[in-house]
């Protein structure tokens, strides 16, 4: 069992992070790009009620939890979603999302 996951984090200028993750803490890519201090505004710290951790997932290949209604509710309200688009504080990371690349949507 691995011990932390590497992702991929683009940013709003076109910037690609390399994020080392520890896994067991339970934390959400929302939290891991807060951590590295990354341009994501996440206003309601990650109670899935705002929408400013939208995020595009680039990774075809890995499989992430289903969206829940809330969260295709949020997304179902902003303007520049796409079929990738999901909230970071929904994703919790996993071992089997190491290599997941995305990009943080901008407003």
């Amino acid at each position: 069992m691995k011990e932390e996951i590497t992702i991929r984090v683009t940013d709003q200028r076109g910037i690609t992070h390399t994020l080392i993750c520890p896994l067991g803490m339970g934390l959400s890519l929302k939290d891991i790009c807060k951590a590295y201090e990354l341009p994501m505004e996440a206003m309601c710290g990650g109670m899935a009620m705002c929408a400013t951790c939208h995020c595009f997932i680039l990774s075809k290949a890995i499989a992430l939890p289903e969206k829940s209604d809330v969260e295709d509710a949020l997304l179902s309200e902003l303007f520049n979603t796409q079929p990738t688009s999901r909230l970071a504080c929904q994703i919790h990371l996993t071992e089997q999302m190491d290599g997941l690349a995305v990009e943080i949507a901008t407003d």
